[in-house]
């Protein structure tokens, strides 16, 4: 844990490296205190379809997984800075934004494949 969803707008991955985004974005949650790296995921998903407000603009949504019991001020803090590197890294971008959601440690499952 985490795992780390991001949501755009079509046409940014022909700007952008996306898959280099998912890499810093990688290893900035590595860099944290609260994650061991072989538990981090980060994935990107365009999306073509979509209506924001008013006026016609670019959009990214990172949904961050967090197992409950992370305090608010941590949750906060990651949030943070997952804006703030977003921000640097797609300054042309209309909206960012970011949510974390707590999952519930006794019915998340998963399996892994062996070695």
């Amino acid at each position: 844990m985490p795992h780390v969803t991001l949501e755009f707008s079509k046409g940014i991955e022909q700007i952008h490296d996306v898959q280099a985004i998912c890499d810093q974005l990688f290893a900035l949650l590595a860099e944290h205190r609260e994650f061991d790296a072989e538990t981090i995921k980060v994935r990107a998903i365009p999306i073509e379809y979509y209506r924001i407000g008013t006026d016609p603009q670019s959009f990214v949504h990172a949904t961050l997984l967090l197992m409950q019991g992370r305090d608010e001020a941590t949750r906060s803090e990651l949030n943070a800075a997952i804006l703030e590197f977003l921000s640097a890294a797609l300054p042309e971008v209309g909206s960012i934004t970011v949510q974390d959601v707590q999952m519930n440690r006794t019915s998340y499952v998963k399996r892994l494949a062996g070695p």
